[in-house]
């Protein structure tokens, strides 16, 4: 079983270590590596007439999915576990590495007010870094790797074409390595991981050191996209 740094730490560590282990051991791309600009997709999907669904992992869902809540045109982002084959894991299961599960955010989104390669710009600068194979940042292991499970053609085409343009532009120092593939399944986590990289409820030295910086990304980086109160999972979580 590979263990990662959000499962050692468990929310032992007092915040301020947890940021100085951050910033001075050079790990975790939202405290030490932050958000890279790079151009939009060159092509992307024609709007349709009703909601979308997207499914993106990008290592700890908490921090993915607290970036696309905060996203104008998501009608809901939650966080599972998708492309494994054990149904309806849990947390436990997909941790020991035998399930082939990634931690994973579901987005349900209004094309007509956010486009999918809009999605797909967003994830490829603000929430992770493509160029880790098998882990982001301090989270080790398969189920941390950087995944976009298409749900159609016309997705697989846009997002295979932009990893290709990425790469192409050499704006990572690396080649990417976020696997395209096609979507098959999701299992949405259990209730106490939902919303956290918003409410910061579980473990939330790591959530500051490494989630909270991204959706400050993306208000930087993506204005037009931001909106300022996040769509939850549950409606208790907004008090």
């Amino acid at each position: 079983m590979t263990m990662s740094l959000k499962s050692i730490l468990a929310g032992a560590l007092p915040v301020a270590l947890i940021g100085a282990l951050a910033i001075f051991g050079g790990v975790g791309r939202g405290a030490a590596e932050g958000a890279v600009k790079i151009p939009a997709p060159a092509i992307d999907e024609a709007a349709s007439s009703g909601p979308e669904m997207a499914v993106f992992a990008g290592g700890c869902f908490w921090g993915v999915q607290a970036v696309f809540e905060h996203v104008k045109g998501v009608q809901s982002a939650v966080a599972g576990y998708a492309g494994g084959t054990v149904a309806n894991p849990t947390y436990e299961q997909v941790g020991t590495e035998d399930t082939g599960h990634a931690e994973s955010v579901k987005i349900v989104f209004d094309p007509k007010q956010v486009s999918y390669g809009t999605l797909l710009h967003i994830f490829f600068s603000a929430v992770m870094d493509p160029t880790q194979k098998d882990y982001q940042g301090p989270d080790q292991g398969p189920s941390y790797r950087s995944a976009v499970f298409t749900t159609s053609d016309e997705q697989k085409k846009v997002a295979g074409a932009y990893v290709a343009q990425l790469d192409q532009a050499k704006v990572y120092p690396a080649r990417i390595v976020t696997e395209v593939t096609p979507y098959s399944n999701f299992y949405q986590a259990e209730d106490y991981h939902q919303d956290n990289g918003i409410t910061l409820k579980v473990n939330t030295g790591y959530v500051q050191a490494y989630d909270v910086q991204k959706v400050a990304d993306l208000k930087a980086l993506f204005p037009e996209n931001w909106q300022e109160k996040p769509v939850l999972v549950f409606a208790s979580n907004a008090s």
